[in-house]
């Protein structure tokens, strides 16, 4: 029997993501939610089943990861990633110039 305890008041989202990993969570229960409301939709009316509220509880953790893309620590940490990004490219673009050259 599932212990895990499905309630929206639960939920958590991680507390260290990138905004890839934040986006890519998003997109992974999105999924889920769709799964769930299809399973709710082939599911007889008198059968027990905790699909509303697992749907709730996932909706509920979704929110708090999309509230993570408004967050300073998210936009901080994104720019770190595209400065590093940015000096990895002049990097390669130097290295590029100076191997031509030698030719």
């Amino acid at each position: 029997m599932d212990t895990y305890n499905l309630k929206p008041e639960n939920m958590r989202a991680p507390a260290h993501l990138s905004e890839t990993e934040i986006k890519k969570s998003l997109e992974e229960l999105d999924n889920k939610i769709k799964t769930l409301k299809a399973k709710v939709h082939a599911t007889t009316a008198d059968s027990n089943h905790t699909y509303h509220e697992h749907i709730s509880a996932l909706e509920a953790k979704r929110a708090l990861i999309a509230e993570k893309l408004d967050s300073p620590e998210t936009k901080t940490q994104s720019a770190w990633d595209e400065i590093k990004k940015k000096i990895d490219n002049l990097g390669e673009d130097l290295r590029g110039l100076i191997a031509g050259g030698k030719m």
